[in-house]
């Protein structure tokens, strides 16, 4: 026999969650604290059997949190107990931090193919014999100088010796993620820059 469920809050004289979300539908900033004081570590698990990492999972909280205060008007008794509504906004919350975190990575992983291959094909082509007095190798030297020291280095490193990012990591004593941001921000500063100077030639 299933036992009856009892409304802890009610017997303990406090409001219940259904209160609670009534007064923050009114914007009672109390009601939410409250509200996060009951359900916050509840919440939270839910969130980190999502994303499993602890500081994502409190982004996530705090991200629910909010959401909860704006579309609380949007609650009614009839989509069931206020905590399943919680729950289902922090689920999806956190199954949204994850979905954008392969999404990044997919896309990190497309640049550093393109780092490794595209690039080094046209900043070589810009230093061949054959284009050595060439406007955009001029161009090109120019802007690579007007890189931060660091940047310049790594993309000279990378483009004009062949060293691998671990190379480069080794050979500079900077960290392996150092080195990709850097030449991730280089190269991004002279892909700009040689496109534009490219569509005036």
């Amino acid at each position: 026999m299933i036992a009856p469920t009892i409304d802890t809050a009610a017997l303990a004289g406090l409001p219940s969650d259904e209160s609670l979300m009534a007064n923050i539908a009114d914007r009672k900033q109390a009601a939410i604290g409250k509200l996060y004081e009951r359900h916050g570590k509840t919440l939270k698990k839910v969130i980190y059997q999502v994303v499993q990492d602890e500081a994502e999972a409190d982004d996530v909280l705090q991200e629910s949190i909010l959401q909860i205060w704006n579309e609380a008007k949007s609650y009614s008794a009839a989509l069931g107990k206020p905590l399943g509504w919680l729950v289902t906004i922090a689920r999806r919350r956190a199954i949204d931090r994850v979905r954008r975190r392969a999404a990044y990575c997919r896309a990190k992983d497309r640049f550093e193919v393109y780092v490794e291959t595209e690039p080094r094909s046209w900043l070589q082509s810009c230093t061949t014999e054959d284009n050595a007095g060439s406007d955009i190798r001029q161009f090109l030297e120019r802007e690579m100088n007007r890189l931060p020291d660091f940047q310049r280095e790594a993309l000279r490193l990378s483009f004009f010796n062949g060293l691998s990012h671990r190379e480069i990591a080794a050979h500079t004593r900077t960290p392996l993620g150092t080195v990709k941001t850097r030449l991730e921000l280089g190269l991004r500063k002279l892909s700009s820059s040689v496109r534009a100077q490219r569509s005036k030639i």
